[in-house]
């Protein structure tokens, strides 16, 4: 059965799970896994020199428990049998996976706000490893203006992701 995946990385608080979320709203078939929900507790996350919890780095994460959670949906994707764009029932089941790994820096207003020296101290350090790591991979990755509105940023996503499903759809039929 074939299977669309659709990754959501960027910085803490940039927006990823409410993209992913409303994605989710207007794609038939979709799920979304949040790296957010894998969080070891409190009292395994380590604390840096200057007190803070350290949840910008994948060892705050139980990835083993993810990949399992990712896994299990690749082995039995779970349908919707109601399709968002009154057509085929039959769609492409999708799985949007959002998390931290970060992508792109952008001035916000956090309530709360953010200890001081806590962004520019370890979260901008963790997106730049991050972003490396990322850029290393031979994947087709497409990366967001993060300046743009909440609203422009999903009609663009939307778009592409309509436009992609359309060529798998074909891929389909021809195969």
């Amino acid at each position: 059965m074939n299977t669309f995946v659709i990754g959501i990385g960027g910085v803490t608080n940039g927006g990823k799970t409410t993209l992913a979320k409303n994605l989710q709203k207007h794609l038939p078939n979709c799920s979304v896994i949040s790296q957010d929900d894998f969080f070891k507790p409190e009292s395994e996350i380590e604390i840096d020199k200057n007190g803070f919890l350290q949840y910008d780095v994948l060892e705050a994460l139980n990835m083993e428990k993810m990949m399992s959670t990712i896994s299990g949906w690749m082995e039995n994707p779970r349908h919707s049998l109601v399709s968002t764009d009154g057509g085929n029932t039959e769609e492409i089941p999708i799985l949007i996976i959002e998390g931290f790994l970060l992508f792109n820096y952008n001035t916000r207003v956090y309530k709360p706000p953010d200890p001081p020296g806590y962004f520019d101290g370890h979260v901008w350090p963790m997106y730049l490893k991050h972003r490396q790591e990322m850029e290393d991979i031979p994947w087709e990755i497409v990366y967001l203006d993060g300046t743009k509105s909440e609203e422009d940023l999903f009609s663009q996503v939307y778009e592409d992701l309509r436009q992609e499903l359309a060529k798998q759809k074909c891929l389909q039929v021809t195969a």
